[in-house]
């Protein structure tokens, strides 16, 4: 639940206007949010409600599961959004999950609107130059690709666009997104593999190697001084280059354990020197 609601409020203030553009067909320029404003709505939890233009009110709301009684869901957020304004309101369900659900309620004569992401072609959105619609395109229909490699030109085209901070941003915000379809393996797979093309240029790689390098240079002096002085160098920079890597990941944003497979040290180590950064 908790990992739900990050990855919305991530989509709710990073990339409602590409949501709304390249999968809705809706131009959105400027927006006021409405939940923060009205308590009602935002204590059922619907997702996103905005004000577009005094024209109209938009709700979309972000479902990653099946839900049986979503459209009654739906129908109460409508009432709740009626009671306060008299706008019309336009209602859209975007469905990250592998199944469709109801989008009317009959004996209401109540309906709305549906998208189902698993339907859209993801060249749509990562053939185009917006970095937020490229990390969109890894919830929507890959067609004949295999995923990692979808992965692998989403990161890559982001990387080419955006410089290291941007890059960074957009990377957890891909990852985060990712988990709606269960790709979040895939992402760190795809990491992996780039990691060998691209790690060096990160400036947290460099900062950690170069910090890192002079502590274990400075431990591997102290060693050196009863081990013989030529041991104690090779060990100093072999072990500086460690811990170089381990706060280079840390920067990085790695857990732990992650941090721990990729160095084949134990997490008592790796917190230990992280904690002495």
């Amino acid at each position: 639940m908790k990992k739900d609601t990050i990855t919305k409020e991530l989509i709710k203030k990073i990339i409602i206007k590409d949501i709304s553009k390249y999968i809705l067909g809706i131009e959105l320029d400027e927006v006021v949010f409405l939940n923060e404003e009205y308590q009602r709505i935002e204590s059922r939890r619907a997702d996103i409600v905005v004000k577009v233009k005094e024209e109209y009110i938009l709700h979309l709301e972000l479902q990653s599961s099946y839900d049986s009684k979503m459209a009654y869901r739906m129908c109460r957020y409508w009432l709740d959004i009626r009671e306060i304004t008299k706008l019309p309101i336009k209602q859209y369900l975007i469905n990250f999950s592998n199944r469709n659900m109801k989008n009317y309620i009959d004996e209401f004569g109540y309906s709305f609107n549906i998208v189902n992401m698993k339907e859209i072609d993801c060249d749509t959105l990562l053939n185009t130059d917006s970095p937020d619609a490229i990390v969109l395109s890894i919830l929507c229909d890959f067609k004949n690709y295999n995923p990692i490699d979808i992965t692998s030109k989403i990161l890559i085209k982001l990387k080419k666009m955006l410089k290291d901070e941007e890059f960074r941003k957009y990377f957890l915000i891909l990852e985060e997104i990712s988990g709606l379809r269960d790709l979040k393996k895939v992402v760190k797979e795809v990491e992996m593999r780039l990691m060998d093309i691209t790690f060096e240029d990160y400036p947290s790689y460099e900062i950690g190697m170069e910090k890192g390098i002079q502590d274990g240079m400075k431990k591997g002096l102290q060693q050196g001084l009863q081990q013989g002085l030529q041991q104690g160098l090779q060990q100093g920079l072999q072990q500086g280059e460690v811990i170089g890597k381990i706060k280079a990941f840390y920067e990085l944003g790695f857990d732990i354990k992650e941090i721990s497979k990729r160095v084949n040290k134990s997490e008592k180590e790796i917190i230990s020197i992280i904690r002495n950064k």
